[in-house]
């Protein structure tokens, strides 16, 4: 694992009210917490590590973090669990993976359970920055494009509040879908690609694992299309689109 070049160091992110984005580092091997704990401290952010799932938990609710790098396998429950209980308490706070190398079970599990992304060790100290940076460009944790009220047909969206509903019905969105739901929004009646949504809302190319865009457009359609006359439709073949009901 190595430091990054300070030269190639981007603007640094901030909270709206200038103070430094908080991230939670969440893992068993005391090596490794170190090495990342510096790592983000270095990007200016402040840092709260936790070695359990019980400890994790309890650094979530006190320290509000904006991100965790949350490990997959911790001594008392799994990753999941820790996942579960955070959101309960903080329902977007966005969650990045950490993963053993050959464990595509567990990047399954972790993305249908919830988790916004992964990385698989061994994996490098610039890596694990540039996805929890992404991560919090997307919860709006430093404000990089003009807000304002988005609206098709029944479905609105404010993008200063995160506050999105259909038919004045209130819809709880996790980070990745606020995203998606935003970039399908921004593009009414446009039909967006897989490999677009995966360059907008991911940020990086997802090794090819364009699945993950079915399973988040799933997980929106569950949300907003349920029990209403569809908005979400699938070109097959082509990507997916975003109308106002007639």
């Amino acid at each position: 694992m190595s430091m990054q070049n300070p030269a190639a160091t981007p603007a640094r992110l901030q909270r709206f009210d200038g103070s430094p984005v908080r991230v939670l580092v969440v893992d068993d091997e005391r090596n490794l917490t170190e090495l990342l704990s510096m790592a983000l401290r270095y990007e200016g952010w402040d840092v709260r590590t936790a070695s359990t799932g019980n400890a994790a938990v309890r650094a979530a609710k006190e320290f509000e973090p904006d991100a965790v790098a949350l490990d997959m396998m911790l001594p008392d429950f799994d990753g999941l669990e820790v996942l579960r209980r955070m959101r309960a308490h903080s329902p977007n706070i966005p969650v990045l993976f950490l993963t053993a190398k050959d464990a595509v079970e567990d990047r399954v599990a972790g993305l249908t359970a919830g988790g916004d992304d992964y990385v698989t060790k061994p994996f490098s100290l610039e890596e694990v920055v540039a996805r929890l940076r992404a991560l919090m460009r997307r919860t709006a944790v430093m404000a990089e494009e003009s807000s304002s009220m988005l609206v098709v047909g029944d479905l609105t969206m404010d993008e200063d509040s995160h506050e999105v509903s259909r038919g004045g019905d209130p819809i709880q969105l996790t980070a990745t879908e606020f995203e998606l739901l935003r970039y399908l929004m921004r593009n009414p009646k446009r039909v967006l690609s897989k490999a677009q949504i995966l360059d907008r809302v991911w940020n990086y190319d997802f090794g090819g694992q364009a699945n993950v865009v079915e399973l988040y457009i799933s997980y929106l359609r569950k949300k907003i299309d349920a029990g209403r006359e569809p908005m979400i439709h699938t070109m097959r073949g082509v990507g997916y689109v975003l109308k106002p009901t007639s």
